[in-house]
């Protein structure tokens, strides 16, 4: 279980595996709970349904960084020795478009690492069930062992083996204390202006109304950059993605970073339905979309959940156990696009 101390500190300790490195997961406080949320889709001058977004009536905490292939990694070495549910994705380390997670061995030895110069940088060719079961594993603790209920397959989520191309049933369960964010969660901590609760929104996840430069820039430039394409990369190859947090004085009104470029990130959104299939929510545009993608309008509906995509990532939410909150009041702390660019 995290400690007191894990939440005072801002997840400097999320709680300990019986093997290998905790994951450290730095988080940002979202608060303002009960805003008023406003609209993004079609009629809004963007891209994909309609619906209101960004109210959130509880306060949370943020991934301040997207889920990185270090931490990731660590994921894998913990419970990925036989990889039931394939977590892990060749391509991390076979394709040029890859984060550059090698795996090694056999089944049931199976061992991964990660190139030093990658770490940093944005996993990516992960699916919106591989973010639910890290979501999971934070939540179980960061356990060690094979996949099951008290690893990935339960906790946040219920998963039980789930890989399917549906799965809109399966939602955020009570009680959760990690989970991939909801669209509301992650719309919020990017563009909300904070302050109140009619705070009002921004265009971009920098502080911004106007659209970031792709530079990046060094520690005395002023701000609004990120990473995406305008008639060129940001960065070229071998990367493409900078390392998160990269660009240093462009964080959002709460001080997360990249919520736009790098890579898209998945969200709990439901936000198309079929018959037999339904379409999880991706937000923030990637390295390779132009900077449209990165507006607040824009919501992509055309991403089954199953899929694993070289310009797709994730993000994580956290809120406190209740256990922890209750101490910390007694003691008296307080706490101080387009759809060319998904990759597929």
């Amino acid at each position: 279980m995290k400690t007191v101390l894990g939440w005072v500190v801002v997840g400097v300790v999320l709680g300990l595996a019986t093997a290998g490195s905790a994951v450290t997961i730095d988080t940002v406080p979202v608060g303002d709970p009960g805003n008023v949320g406003e609209g993004s889709g079609e009629s809004y001058g963007g891209y994909g349904p309609n619906r209101i977004c960004g109210a959130v009536d509880y306060a949370y905490r943020i991934g301040k960084y997207e889920v990185t292939a270090g931490q990731y990694c660590e994921f894998l070495n913990a419970v990925a020795d036989t990889d039931a549910y394939g977590l892990y994705n060749t391509n991390m380390w076979s394709s040029s478009s890859g984060c550059k997670i090698e795996r090694t061995g056999n089944s049931p030895n199976y061992q991964y690492s990660v190139a030093s110069d990658w770490a940093n940088r944005p996993v990516n060719y992960v699916s919106y069930w591989d973010s639910c079961r890290f979501a999971n594993w934070l939540h179980n603790g960061q356990p060690s062992g094979a996949q099951g209920a008290g690893t990935t397959e339960r906790g946040a989520y219920t998963l039980d083996g789930y890989n399917g191309i549906d799965g809109r049933t399966i939602q955020r369960n009570p009680g959760w204390n990690w989970a991939v964010t909801s669209e509301d969660e992650w719309y919020k901590a990017a563009y909300y202006k904070g302050g109140g609760a009619n705070a009002g929104y921004f265009d971009y996840p920098t502080n911004s109304d106007t659209a970031p430069s792709n530079v990046l820039g060094n520690p005395t430039d002023p701000g609004n950059n990120a990473t995406y394409y305008n008639n060129g990369y940001t960065i070229g190859s071998p990367y493409y993605r900078t390392e998160v947090g990269a660009h240093e004085n462009s964080d959002s009104p709460y001080g997360t970073f990249d919520q736009g470029g790098n890579v898209w990130e998945w969200n709990e959104s439901v936000v198309y339905e079929g018959s037999d299939y339904s379409y999880r929510g991706l937000r923030g545009g990637s390295f390779i979309d132009n900077g449209g993608s990165l507006h607040a309008s824009v919501r992509v509906d055309s991403f089954d959940p199953a899929i694993e995509g070289y310009t797709v990532g994730f993000r994580v939410s956290e809120v406190p156990e209740p256990g922890s909150m209750a101490v910390l009041a007694l003691g008296g702390i307080g706490m101080v696009v387009r759809r060319r660019g998904l990759g597929r």
